[in-house]
Formats: structure tokens, C-alpha cells, sequence
């Protein structure tokens, strides 16, 4: 149903001995790899005559623009630094100035999340126009919606597509960056949610030496030790090898909700010769939590005839146990250079993941408005995938006209178990709370179907350089897809085959030196598990978005900013079905609009800025329902505007600080209940010393009492109040 990470092995000298090496090394990662083992060989091979074709002295010249910047993996770079980052590589697998990208891309850096004490994705990426600051609860996993649509499926790692199924919470602490590329995004990831993607940029070897430990301590029990090691192995610094760990434990303010995390994350760049480089890397997480996903809104942001409820009620039961998941991954990422205009790329990662779930969720509360009912869960997860995504980077000159070409094939495989025990449990009285209630779990599973999905990607993507200050961005994905699911509790087998094409395209003008205009279209697609009432299966959703906007870059990246208006279209959304209850048919569709302004500064005089406004309208256009069609889309406030600056002192050089708030305004949907809107300030302030930093931060500052979110009509969920944290990082 939708795409898996990979992993594999590979170490090629050249192009011509990498024939040789790529299934051998496939076959001794994984059994089931070597079915994959014969698609990258066959790239390799075409790849490998290609390069045998003696170089154009204008394939040459294109080499050496200076907007395509060749990135080597191991490289230090400084686009991870600043508020103000001119490059991304998410919209075109490749290095390229979003000022000539024709769509909506943001990056948030090491540095903002570092000035920010970012301890989760979602709170990294609220100074991005278009992502909604929606919360489910602190339930454990990474939440977020882009221009009105769910799209916490489709966060990437290195450019590789998670398992929508999985239990997972990034470690910020891991990541170089996080880039967002917004809208239908399909041609070069395949089976994405039509808001768009987050890629997160993994920190690997360097030449340069890193050491670095840091401790942070907090509000409701945080406590975090960290580590950042970077060893240089050989002279020239192309083997070297770097450890990221963290472990971190935390309480929080509803009762009898914790977190403890375990992360150890390992890589390993090794010197194969001027023209390859290869990174081998793993990682090994082990987390323990308990579910925090809200309470009722009566009693919240609804009256209840009892009175008011305290936002730190714990509606489950801590008898009834916590979630308990361990992951690993293993994989390489290989970049061979085959001549001066032509790169051969492989990203290869295999992920397990393993756990137990017990949660206890809200039902409708009583007609006392006392009692609330209640349905407890216990869920057995169990995944392997592996994901490959083998491409040529080409750049070549043809008549005058400069082509930087993406090709490749990804290939995605992998087996999901998510089992589950459905149980009864008593109604717990919100004004009275009672726990230790015995939960009646039955002797089978209520849910036991392990599938299997199969799916392979095939793209193109060229970057077009023509005239006076003209980019064109052109690209074409067809997919193929296979899930085959084996429900043991009904005793039956299912076979979904979808295939899909998606294309994108988009134009860039810079009219003036820094100043750019571009208009794109592009699609989304994203297959639908499930038959119809007459035994027919889903069609995949899909996505169509129209964009236009207009870009600034400062001479010297001082400065960026963007304004984009965009039409998001969202169709096949999966319905209630009217007539056979129990059963849904695909009639829906929903629609965003909206605008939104991002800004970025790294200014001389000691200010950096990051800013962003977004307006969203959404709209149901179509459904059974009719009593929804026309209204909006759950979770999307109309308004957002978000700010943080930091202020290095003139006057002490060592000492910044950092302010920042956003705005929400209200957010109304089909639910019975209204979000109101809130406002929220951060404060910071730090101290760099010679080998050491301290950092102090308080946000909500002002103890704003709110609510961000709401996972279904039963629950509202509280968001943090007035919280502290201290870090001490030395550097050594």
C-alpha cells in the first residue's frame, strides 16, 4: 500500500567492477535481497556503456556552472548552517538553488533546531509556512499535516520512504536537516500523501574531527545525555567513521504519561579512490512510552454540566501497560563518479522494526456527561523492509541548452504484521477517577493479517537551463505495486495490483539577479488496501496541485524569501459506502488553497531571523456525506504566522538570545467542537564559551493554556504548558 526503506551493500572501485560486487553484496544483508539484485545490476550496466561514451567538451562546460555544486557524501557542507539556506536536494534528488526550483521547498538547519532545543519533529518544523502545528496527543509518533492533508506517512529518511505502519519518532538530535518539499510530490518518491514530504538528512562521516557531549535537563523530568563523535581514519579524511547516541527519559504533565528513548547510530565512510564514495551506516532505537492522546471535550472546549476538567486527566489505565518498540536499520549510500558529467548513486536501507502497543482510547462520553466509555487495545507490530533507489545524475550541454537529468529505479519489498486484540474495560468517571480496572481481552486476535508489498518506481527528472535567467524542471514516475495480504481471521487472501503514472513540470524565470518567478503542476498517488461491497478493489488516491510564486536570494544567501499561491487537489478519497454499512466506496474529494510567505536572514549585524505566514482554505467538495460537504477540513487553521530570531550581543560576542512566538487562529472542521486560536511565545538564551556552550530556554512562556489537536470527535488534546530546559554541550 505504500512504499518501504531499504538496504544492501556494495563497494565498486569503478564503474566497470561494480557489475561484479552488486549482488554479492545484496545477498549477504538479506535472503529476500536477491530478488532486487538483478534491477541495479542492470542500471549498472547500461550506466557503465553510457560512461564509456567519450565526454562533450559542453557536457564539460555544464559541469562547471556554478549552481551545480558537486556534493560529495562525506563532505562538510554549509547548508546545514544559518536561517537563511539557498539549496535543497529534496525536489530533484539532486543539488539545486531553490531559487530556481519551481515549487515550495523549506529547510530547517542544524542550526535553527539547535537555537530552538528542538526535541521532536513537530516542534522543528512550526517556523515552516504550510505545516499545520497539529498534535494527536503525545501518543508517540511524529504527527504532521502539510496544506490541509495528513502527511505523517510520508516523512522520509535520506530520501528513502518510510512504512506508513510504523511506530516512528526521529531523534532531531540524528539529522543534519529536515527539508520540506510541499504538494503532490509522487514523480520522484512514488506512493507519497498529496500535501507533500519531509525528508530528513541524516548526519554522516566528515574530514573534520567532531567531539561533542551534551546533557539537558528540563521541566516534568526531562533528562537527555548526547554524544557526536567524528573520527577522520586516513589522511585525506575519506574514512572516517562518526557515533550518534542519545539517551533520554521525561515525564510529562498528564499523570502517569513517560517517555524513555535508547538511540545508537553508527556510520562509516570508506576511501574507495578519488571518484567513489561510500557511507555505511545503522542505527538501533529502543523506546518505552506511555499514550497520551487527550481528553473529552466536554468539560474542555465544550461546557459540561459537571464542571471543568483538568488538562492533566489521564483517561487510560496505567495497568493496562505502555508500548514497548525496538528498530534497527542497516544500509549504505554509494555515489561513484563514472566520468566528469555522469554519476552513478545508490541508497540502500533494510529496517526491522518490533513492539507491543497498549493504549485505551475514548468512545462517546455518557449522556451524564460524567461517564466516559472506553475501548482498550493491545497491539502486536512486526515489520522487515527493504528499499533501493538506484540513479544516474547526468549533466550535459546540448545547443546551448545546460540539462542536469535524474534517472533511476526504486525498488521497495517488505513484510508488515500489525495484529491486535480488541478488549473491554469499564467507563471511568472523569469527576471521580478510578484506575486498576481489569480489561476483558479475548483469547484470539480481533485483527491478524500479515502482508506483503512489492513495489518498484520508475523516473526521470531533468533540470532544463535555457535563455536569459529559464530553468524547466520536467519529470515522469510510472510505478507498479503488489500487496498481498493473508487475513487469518477471516481465512482469506487478497491480491491488489495498482499501477500508476504521475508527471510534474515547472518553469522558473529569474527576472533579476536574486529575484525569481515559477509556476508547476504536479500529482501524487497513493494505493488504497480494501474492497468494495461488490468485491472490487480501491483505485490509489491521488493528488493534482497547481502552484505559482515568486522567490528572493541576497547576494551572498544573506537573505531569502518566498510568496506562493497553490490549488491542492485531493480525489478517490475513500467514503463511508451509503448503502452497505460497514463497507466504503471511493466518491470523495477535498480541496486546500491558500498562500504562503517564508522568510530567512543570517544579517552581518548579529540578527538571524526565520519567519513564515500561511492562509489554508480547505473544503470537502465531494462525499456521501452531504452534511460535510462544504466544510472544512478538520485540523486546518486558516491563519498561522510564526517567528524566531536570535541576537549575538555586540557587546558580548559570546552570549545570544533567541525570541520567537506563532499565531494559530481557530480551527473548524466536521468535528462538533472548535479549536480556538492561541498564541505562543519562546524565549533563549546561550553562552559559547571556548569549548563549551550553555543554552537556557523557556517556551510557552506565558503558560498559555490551549489545545492542538483533536484525533477524533471524543477527544481534544492538551498541549504543554510553561516549560524550561537547560543544556550544557562541550566540545572537546
Amino acid at each position: 500500500m505504500s512504499s518501504l526503506p531499504s538496504r544492501a551493500a556494495l563497494s565498486p572501485r569503478s564503474s566497470h567492477t561494480c557489475l561484479c560486487s552488486i549482488p554479492s553484496c545484496f545477498a549477504t544483508f538479506s535472503p529476500r535481497a536477491g530478488l532486487f539484485a538483478l534491477t541495479p545490476l542492470a542500471l549498472c550496466l547500461a550506466q557503465a556503456a553510457m560512461a564509456q561514451q567519450p565526454s562533450t567538451p559542453a557536457a564539460d562546460t555544464a559541469v562547471t556552472a556554478p549552481q551545480l555544486q558537486e556534493v560529495r557524501i562525506n563532505a562538510s557542507t554549509e547548508k546545514d548552517m544559518g536561517f537563511a539556506p539557498v539549496e535543497a536536494q529534496t525536489a530533484s534528488k539532486a543539488p539545486m538553488r531553490r531559487l530556481e526550483t519551481p515549487q515550495s521547498v523549506s529547510v530547517v538547519t542544524r542550526e535553527q533546531m539547535e537555537s530552538r532545543q528542538i526535541t521532536n519533529v513537530q516542534q522543528a518544523l512550526q517556523t515552516v509556512a504550510g505545516v499545520s502545528p497539529v498534535n494527536f496527543g503525545r501518543r508517540g509518533f511524529d504527527d504532521l499535516n502539510i496544506r490541509g492533508f495528513r502527511s505523517t506517512e510520508s516523512i522520509l529518511v535520506d530520501g528513502l520512504v518510510q512504512s506508513p505502519g510504523m511506530w516512528a519518532k526521529l531523534q532531531p538530535y540524528g539529522y543534519e536537516r529536515f527539508e520540506v518539499l510541499k504538494g503532490s510530490a509522487s514523480v520522484l518518491y512514488g506512493q507519497v500523501q498529496p500535501g507533500g514530504i519531509v525528508n530528513a538528512v541524516s548526519k554522516r562521516p566528515k574530514k573534520e574531527a567532531i567531539n561533542e557531549v551534551g546533557v539537558e535537563v528540563g521541566s516534568f523530568g526531562q533528562r537527555t545525555l548526547q554524544a557526536d563523535i567524528n573520527r577522520p581514519l586516513s589522511e585525506s579524511g575519506k574514512t572516517a567513521l562518526r557515533i550518534n547516541a542519545q539517551v533520554s527519559d521525561a515525564d510529562d504533565p498528564t499523570q502517569f504519561v513517560y517517555r524513555k528513548d535508547r538511540w545508537f547510530a553508527p556510520s562509516l565512510s570508506i576511501d574507495l579512490g578519488a571518484q567513489t564514495d561510500l557511507v555505511l551506516f545503522a542505527t538501533y532505537s529502543q523506546s518505552q512510552w506511555m499514550r497520551q492522546q487527550g481528553i473529552s471535550p466536554y468539560g474542555t472546549v465544550l461546557p459540561n454540566r459537571n464542571g471543568t476538567l483538568p488538562v492533566t486527566m489521564f483517561t487510560g489505565d496505567p495497568s493496562f501497560g505502555g508500548y514497548d518498540v525496538e528498530s534497527k536499520t542497516v544500509g549504505y549510500a554509494l555515489e561513484h563518479k563514472m566520468s566528469e558529467a555522469m554519476t552513478f548513486r545508490q541508497n540502500v536501507r533494510y529496517e526491522t522494526e518490533k513492539g507491543t502497543g497498549n493504549f485505551i482510547s475514548n468512545l462517546a462520553l455518557q449522556s451524564n456527561q460524567r461517564l466516559q466509555n472506553r475501548q482498550a487495545s493491545r497491539q502486536y507490530m512486526d515489520y522487515d523492509l527493504l528499499a533501493t533507489d538506484t540513479s544516474l545524475l547526468s549533466r550535459f550541454e546540448t545547443l546551448g541548452v545546460k540539462h542536469q537529468l535524474v534517472t533511476g529505479l526504486d525498488v521497495r519489498s517488505g513484510h508488515s504484521l500489525l495484529a491486535s486484540r480488541t478488549c473491554r474495560i469499564g467507563a471511568l468517571d472523569l469527576f471521580a477517577p478510578v484506575y486498576g480496572m481489569q480489561a476483558i481481552c479475548p483469547a484470539a486476535l480481533t485483527a491478524d493479517a500479515p502482508a506483503k508489498l512489492t513495489v518498484a518506481g520508475l523516473y526521470a527528472q531533468d533540470q532544463i537551463k535555457f535563455g536569459q535567467g529559464w530553468t524547466a524542471l520536467v519529470g515522469l514516475r510510472r510505478d507498479w505495486s503488489t500487496n498481498d495480504t493473508n487475513n487469518r481471521v477471516t481465512n482469506t487472501q487478497t491480491r491488489q495490483k495498482d499501477n500508476a503514472t504521475t508527471l510534474s513540470a515547472g518553469l522558473v524565470y529569474e527576472f533579476k539577479p536574486g529575484w525569481a518567478a515559477y509556476g508547476s503542476y504536479g500529482e501524487s498517488f497513493l494505493p488504497q488496501s480494501g474492497l468494495t461491497f461488490a468485491g472490487a478493489s480501491f483505485v490509489p488516491e491521488t493528488g493534482k496541485q497547481w502552484e505559482a510564486g515568486v522567490k528572493y536570494e541576497a547576494p551572498g544567501g544573506q537573505l531569502t524569501g518566498a510568496i506562493a499561491i497553490f490549488d491542492l487537489v485531493r480525489q478517490n478519497v475513500t467514503t463511508a459506502d451509503p448503502v452497505n454499512t460497514g463497507f466504503s466506496v471511493q466518491t470523495g474529494e477535498q480541496r486546500a488553497r491558500g498562500l504562503e510567505l517564508e522568510l530567512g536572514a543570517d544579517l552581518k549585524n548579529g540578527w538571524k531571523l526565520t519567519s513564515a505566514y500561511t492562509y489554508t482554505q480547505t473544503k470537502v467538495t465531494r462525499d456521501n456525506n452531504a452534511a460535510i460537504v462544504g466544510k472544512p477540513l478538520n485540523l486546518t487553521p486558516r491563519h498561522t504566522l510564526t517567528a524566531w530570531a536570535t541576537y549575538k550581543l555586540p557587546q558580548y560576542q559570546r552570549v545570544t538570545l533567541g525570541l520567537g512566538g506563532r499565531y494559530v487562529s481557530e480551527q473548524i472542521g466536521t468535528y462538533p467542537f472548535t479549536l480556538p486560536s492561541y498564541f505562543v511565545a519562546d524565549a533563549s538564551i546561550s553562552y559559547a564559551g571556548d569549548n563549551y556552550r550553555v543554552t537556557a530556554g523557556v517556551k510557552n512562556v506565558f503558560n498559555k493554556a490551549y489545545y492542538d489537536g483533536a484525533i477524533n470527535a471524543n477527544v481534544v488534546s492538551p498541549s504543554l504548558p510553561r516549560n524550561f530546559s537547560l543544556g550544557v554541550t562541550y566540545f572537546f
